[in-house]
């Protein structure tokens, strides 16, 4: 769109199913960009928000709908993968790039350079032999060339394993299309609704899970069992699908860019699943990138704030401090009705909502009005027995 010849070297093949099904309101614009918007509401589906269960008598409501009268969509989708992708890839051609239908092998040059494989070369005959000008990595947690420069990551304190699958069975989640995050004894789920079927996930220390079976699909299905909240929702499911294992989460290259080489998405980093941030991260990083392919060094300077900025707001949910300031608050409200209760109140919901939808994510006002608002909450709700171990 800005000009630039774009080779794109993928040879097309997907797992079945992917992480990065729900979608958050800062990904719609860059839809709208790309003009996809439509081609994605036509199959994918509406998310109008995000419901938090504490246990099963306790729930806390994000809908995007609060965001209206900002800049920030009110709404999001919900993403069958990889069908998703493929809509990128089509568009991509669309738009004027060239696709090679073959995984690229890429070769170290020196201490910081890299080069395409001549056999890698030859499959692009429109490149004429000449090397390109700038090798973007986005093969996603395979991370290629930080392996291939030994460059070192930093891991986050988590250590967590998700397994997931796709059922049908299960209670529709309400309001429709509303994704489900539930705490669990060692962990956390997520229950993300498709058109034809309900994506059913959870993420737990790796050994915690070990005790739960052998198998993955052990594992998954002993969770489901044991939470009062899943196995009430899920009484007729039944699993369509296998069940993938994802691992090594919280985990960001220490260097994301060098002469002529830069990385997007995954491959820079994976902060967590919690909050869905992956997909925006990474289409956002691509469009970042286009608009400073004569600055790498700004470029990756953004997508490192924005990362850390990302695992700043998470923690607020790990920790249990971001329950503990709706349970004071909501005490607040009860004891104190009225109007400016009321406002205080929106204003909270709106705040957290517009970092949590991408849209204000790096906010140092909302990063400083979190740590401020949950001192005092702390002092009436004590977020360790809230946080999600």
């Amino acid at each position: 769109m800005k000009g630039v010849a774009v080779t794109l070297f993928d040879d097309g093949r997907r797992p079945d199913l992917v992480v990065g099904e729900s979608l958050i309101p800062g990904i719609v614009p860059v839809l709208r960009k790309l003009g996809l918007e439509e081609r994605a509401a036509a199959i994918c589906l509406h998310k109008p928000g995000v419901t938090f269960t504490l246990n099963a008598d306790e729930k806390i409501e994000f809908c995007f709908q609060s965001l209206a009268g900002t800049s920030t969509p009110t709404y999001a989708y919900n993403a069958p993968r990889p069908a998703l992708d493929n809509l990128f890839d089509q568009r991509a051609e669309e738009l004027g790039a060239k696709r090679v239908r073959v995984r690229a092998k890429v070769e170290r040059v020196g201490a910081d350079g890299l080069r395409l494989s001549d056999d890698t070369l030859a499959q692009a005959p429109w490149l004429q032999g000449r090397q390109p000008d700038l090798i973007v990595d986005s093969t996603g947690r395979s991370r290629l060339l930080a392996h291939l420069m030994e460059i070192p990551a930093e891991v986050g304190p988590r250590k967590d394993v998700a397994y997931f699958a796709h059922y049908e069975g299960f209670e529709e989640n309400q309001p429709k299309g509303q994704v489900i995050i539930g705490r669990l004894a060692d962990g956390w789920s997520w229950r993300i609704p498709l058109r034809d079927r309900l994506s059913v996930g959870v993420v737990m220390n790796k050994d915690a899970a070990a005790q739960l079976g052998a198998t993955p699909e052990e594992r998954l299905e002993a969770a489901i069992r044991r939470d009062p909240v899943l196995a009430a929702a899920g009484g007729n499911r039944r699993r369509l699908t296998g069940v993938p294992t994802y691992t090594n989460y919280q985990l960001v290259s220490s260097r994301g860019h060098g002469p002529g080489w830069a990385m997007t998405g995954d491959a820079f980093g994976f902060v967590d699943p919690m909050l869905s941030p992956g997909m925006h991260l990474a289409l956002h990083s691509a469009e970042l990138l286009s608009e400073n392919l004569d600055d790498l060094e700004a470029y990756s300077r953004e997508m490192r704030k924005l990362i850390k900025a990302w695992m700043m707001l998470i923690e607020f949910f790990y920790d249990g401090r971001i329950f503990a300031m709706y349970q004071s608050g909501m005490a607040f409200e009860r004891k104190f009705p009225g109007r400016i209760t009321q406002a205080l109140h929106d204003f909270f919901n709106i705040r957290v909502a517009r970092m949590a939808s991408g849209a204000t994510t790096a906010s140092r006002f909302g990063h400083g009005m979190l740590e401020i608002m949950s001192r005092p909450a702390g002092w009436i709700t004590d977020p360790a027995p809230l946080a999600i171990r």
